[in-house]
């Protein structure tokens, strides 16, 4: 018999715990900067992507289309980005672009990306950072693969998926 309680010293504990300590680190920096949890992604997303609908953009990182309505309406606020609204039922998304502020907020954000990240993987050698990095995206490849399977599964009776 498996011993009770092995997940708290399991893979998905050393992960969980990875990063809740990388977001103890981010989240007082990022508010510093004017911005809320996940929006980030949002002003990086739309640089490397360039205006985008919330549709694209919640697919890419793994939320709700909701979700990004709501953050984009935080950052059109806060003058990071400008949104329209798409001009008929089939487009009704809301589309974005990043305004001048965005782009600083997203430079300032960035770096302090690359001081987490030097904090994170200090004493890592480069190889080792590439294959921590590969080993994640696998990771993170496998669980999506499973959640998609999981989703074309049908609901079993009385009990969870």
């Amino acid at each position: 018999m498996e011993q009770e309680g092995r997940s708290l010293n399991d893979m998905h504990m050393a992960l969980s715990r990875a990063c809740h300590a990388q977001t103890n680190y981010l989240r007082p920096r990022m508010a510093r900067l004017g911005l809320c949890p996940g929006q980030p992604k949002l002003l990086a997303y739309l640089t490397i992507h360039g205006t985008s609908n919330q549709h694209e953009m919640a697919r890419y990182i793994e939320v709700d289309d909701a979700a990004v309505s709501r953050m984009l309406d935080l950052l059109r606020q806060a003058g990071f980005v400008r949104t329209t609204c798409g001009q008929d039922r089939r487009t009704k998304a809301k589309a974005a672009e990043l305004t001048v502020t965005g782009h600083g907020a997203l430079a300032a954000w960035d770096n302090v990306c690359d001081n987490e990240q030097e904090a994170m993987l200090a004493g890592l050698s480069g190889e080792e950072r590439e294959t921590l990095a590969a080993l994640l995206g696998r990771a993170h490849a496998n669980l999506a693969a499973a959640n998609a399977q999981a989703q074309l599964r049908p609901p079993q009776k009385g009990g969870l998926r």
